[in-house]
């Protein structure tokens, strides 16, 4: 069992990226309009990889930061974290994505509404609103996300120090590529926070379903196939 403490960590490094993504999104469209443009796609990447990037350093060594459900189930399904504390840590990601929507909410009320307080919205025009190629964007982009935090989180031999900027930077990463074609969720927490408070669900299991199915297959590869050896090896 983790410490306690481990729960409250997690509900506020998700209340800290609920809190600093979506605001990202709502200024941004305040600052350069409702069409998309490289600098609000930048603006935006920025706040959300800046937000994990710093909820990271700051939170890590407490709870390991997973400020994600599909950053937590691989972890379970790895036992890289007990069930019940892994149920724990969604429920506290959860409550603190709900929390940080509602500030947004009590902050900007006008201005957030106007983009659902940044819930994503589905599969863009780009992609001729296919619900197949979100499904595969959001898939691909969180096995990404989750290689990533188990080759320099979880791995023995990953550079001490470094995984808060590698994990923040892959963010950064798929807001950039992501924001125009599903909004970037790779995070079921921080979807459900805004839908919750916006009251904006459609589409709304593509950004449960594959996140996890995509966070599932990084883990089980990259547990068994790298970190695994890497144990043994120690």
């Amino acid at each position: 069992m983790v410490n306690p403490r481990a729960y409250l960590a997690e509900a506020i490094s998700t209340y800290g990226l609920v809190f600093f993504g979506p605001l990202s999104v709502i200024l941004a469209i305040a600052s350069f309009g409702e069409e998309l443009t490289t600098m609000s796609v930048l603006f935006i990447s920025l706040g959300h990889g800046g937000a994990i990037a710093l909820m990271i350093y700051a939170f890590g060594h407490v709870s390991g930061a997973h400020i994600n459900p599909a950053v937590t189930i691989p972890m379970m399904i790895t036992r890289k974290i007990g069930i019940a504390d892994g149920i724990g840590y969604i429920i506290s990601q959860l409550i603190g994505a709900v929390a940080a929507a509602a500030t947004l909410k009590a902050i900007l009320p006008e201005l957030g509404a106007k983009v659902n307080f940044a819930t994503q919205g589905g599969p863009s025009d780009l992609i001729n609103n296919s619900i197949g190629s979100g499904f595969a964007i959001e898939a691909i982009l969180t096995f990404f996300l989750v290689t990533v935090i188990f080759m320099s989180a979880v791995h023995k031999k990953a550079s001490p120090g470094w995984h808060g900027f590698t994990i923040g930077g892959m963010v950064f990463l798929i807001h950039l590529i992501a924001v125009p074609l599903t909004g970037a969720s790779v995070n079921p927490a921080r979807t459900f926070g805004p839908a919750l408070i916006s009251g904006f669900w459609e589409f709304h299991w593509l950004y449960w379903a594959a996140p996890i199915l995509g966070g599932i297959i990084a883990g089980l590869i990259m547990n068994y196939v790298f970190v695994k050896q890497a144990e043994q090896e120690a």
